[in-house]
């Protein structure tokens, strides 16, 4: 099966859909333009790909003229504006989902620009948008990079649809309603969309109005109760529509879709991918993204963690849904008959690596609880934990002809490994899938801000590299645990980072990644970052803000490299703990140097002088 066309040469005709989108044209189920090409494809619908058009002007956009049925539009796997910048708002100089790992290739805030594209080539042609950026913007939301509160991205593209979540299902049921001759601006029914109406409109479902743009954009506190009412209702089973108002219209979000079944993701995974880039960018450098999911399985959808500072519960859902070992089997012999297979299955995962469902009755009946998280503070006494079917999946994959090694790269709740009291899987994880080094994520140690965070209590992370060192050793192996952190996140303040410095220092602990809170649309924590409010609460939240302060917090997390000295010592002066800058075991950092010779400990200082008179004789 070839790749989708994306240009003339390949396609003759009008196809019935276009998909424009903001990545390189990769052929793999890691990609969601690859999946609902895919999607609509099997369906019997012709589909034609315009990636990273050029978006100066309209022309590239009609390259295969006006699609039977709609444009869909999306800007990537990536929300643009964070491919194109870092925590601390400097342009970045690569995109891994650009031909040859370079920058440039789409626009900032590439849904809006796209669709006016399209708008002036077609006028009146139906476009509906989908992907995580319109996904995690579809109301009124905090855009960290202009600092204010930005419209639904939906009334700012001039696009007809936005479809949110995972879009199998709501593509299919859109494409059979737009081939029977549905008007696009009478799909009014569909799960998972998104819509601009009049004033009056009353919604097809049960429906609950989360505020006026106008309100929302400048009182804080309506922001939040606006974020505590969508996040409330993302669950498939209670879910209600949501209203938002703009001026004369109102933005009307649908309930969530459904999420895929086990046999509908198995037939999604089982599709003809090539599994691969297009051809058309062999002389380009390739795309670095597909470097890490070639040999890699996605076995499960969406996250029941809960934390804060994640878009998967509003993007993906709470509810975790799974692949048949059999779907899995089939994608790992698939990757083994690849030519360039060297026996290494990179990872096999998803949001959270180790859950296979929810594995809750409850959730299951009347769906996850709201306002509740399932793992913190402490696990729920109704979730069952169980990685019986993991280990399973895991052997399973193993045993496929070709395949010498798998390993987990993928995020793993270690709060839920160690509530199992078969230590089975834990044991299994150690002896045979790390390679080296086991990232987990930790995130902090101050348990004020890990609640905020949805994390789980810092002595779990402790019970859980313990006992990894233990099962290491037992092993007879040589690896370690590598902790990703976030300083700066909502509620950490100065104090905070240093008691996380100093608990750095006494677990021997030297990061060598840390990340800057970045304050992401779709998420708890950025709300907290803009209002100062938890939502979930409704209570203040203290916010760094202040660039410096952001500066300071950063390098105390990294207090062991000589650069950030003095960003340490003019924190622990801030902060008062001046008692950490010194000599002593305990210290983070030693003395600002004076005119130019670094100050040595008292017994060095108290040598010094002989050793001078020694040299004195010598001479």
């Amino acid at each position: 099966m070839p790749f989708l066309p994306v240009s003339v040469e390949e396609f003759r005709g009008v196809p019935d859909f276009v998909i424009v989108t903001g990545d390189a044209y990769v052929d793999h189920p890691s990609f969601g333009t690859a999946i609902i090409g895919r999607v609509l494809e099997a369906e019997g619908y012709s589909v034609a790909v315009i990636p990273q058009p050029d978006y100066k002007s309209k022309t590239d956009f009609m390259r295969f003229g006006k699609p039977r049925l709609a444009f869909l539009v999306n800007s990537g796997n990536v929300d643009s504006m964070v491919a194109h910048y870092t925590a601390a708002k400097k342009r970045r100089s690569d995109d891994y989902f650009s031909p040859g790992g370079k920058a440039g290739y789409r626009p900032d805030r590439a849904v809006i620009v796209y669709c006016n594209r399209i708008r002036e080539a077609y006028g009146d042609v139906p476009i509906i948008l989908g992907g995580l950026e319109a996904s995690t913007r579809r109301f009124a939301h905090y855009d960290y990079w202009s600092d204010s509160v930005r419209r639904s991205v939906l009334v700012d593209s001039r696009a007809d649809m936005l479809t949110y979540g995972m879009g199998e299902n709501i593509l299919r049921r859109l494409a059979f309603l737009l081939d029977k001759g549905v008007p696009i601006r009478k799909i009014r029914d569909v799960k998972g969309t998104c819509f601009l109406e009049s004033r009056g409109y009353e919604p097809k479902f049960e429906s609950v109005f989360c505020g006026e743009y106008d309100d929302i954009k400048t009182d804080k506190s309506a922001f939040a109760a606006a974020y505590r009412i969508q996040s409330d209702n993302q669950d498939h089973i209670y879910g209600k529509a949501i209203t938002e108002g703009y001026g004369d219209k109102i933005l009307v979000q649908n309930p969530p879709m459904p999420p895929l079944t086990r046999k509908e993701l198995d037939a999604v995974y089982s599709l003809p991918f090539m599994r691969a880039p297009h051809p058309i960018y062999d002389s380009m450098g390739g795309i670095p993204g597909i470097a890490e999911v070639k040999f890699s399985i996605t076995h499960n959808r969406g996250c029941f963690g809960g934390c804060n500072f994640c878009s998967i519960a509003f993007h993906q859902g709470r509810t975790v849904t799974s692949r048949s070992i059999a779907s899995c089997v089939e994608e790992a012999e698939k990757i083994a008959a690849m030519p360039d297979f060297k026996g290494y299955i990179h990872d096999v995962g998803g949001p959270s690596a180790n859950f296979r469902g929810n594995y809750c009755q409850k959730a299951e009946k009347f769906g996850v609880c709201k306002g509740k998280n399932c793992l913190t503070p402490k696990i729920c006494p109704n979730m069952r934990v169980d990685h019986s079917e993991y280990i399973e999946l895991l052997k399973a994959i193993e045993s496929v002809p070709g395949v010498k090694k798998v390993f987990i790269r993928s995020g793993l709740r270690y709060d839920y490994i160690l509530a199992d009291k078969n230590e089975k899987f834990f044991k299994k994880l150690v002896g045979d899938h790390i390679s080296g080094h086991l990232k987990v994520a930790p995130e902090h140690c101050c348990n004020e801000v890990l609640a905020l965070m949805g994390k789980p209590p810092v002595e779990e992370y402790d019970k859980f590299k313990k006992r990894f060192e233990q099962l290491t050793k037992q092993a007879g192996k040589e690896q370690y645990i590598v902790p990703y952190l976030i300083s700066s996140h909502p509620g950490s303040t100065l104090e905070s980072a240093v008691e996380l410095a100093v608990y750095l220092k006494k677990n021997h602990l030297n990061p060598e990644q840390v990340q800057d809170f970045y304050p992401t649309p779709g998420t708890a924590s950025t709300c907290m970052f803009y209002t100062g409010i938890d939502p979930a609460t409704g209570k203040p939240v203290y916010v760094a803000r202040d660039r410096r302060e952001k500066q300071l917090q950063r390098a105390l997390l990294q207090y062991g490299r000589p650069q950030n000295a003095p960003l340490v010592r003019e924190a622990l002066i801030k902060a008062g703990r001046e008692d950490l800058i010194g000599f002593g075991p305990d210290c983070l950092v030693k003395p600002e140097q004076n005119r130019g010779f670094a100050l040595r400990s008292p017994q060095k200082r108290g040598k010094r002088p002989q050793n001078r008179q020694k040299r004195k004789n010598n001479s």
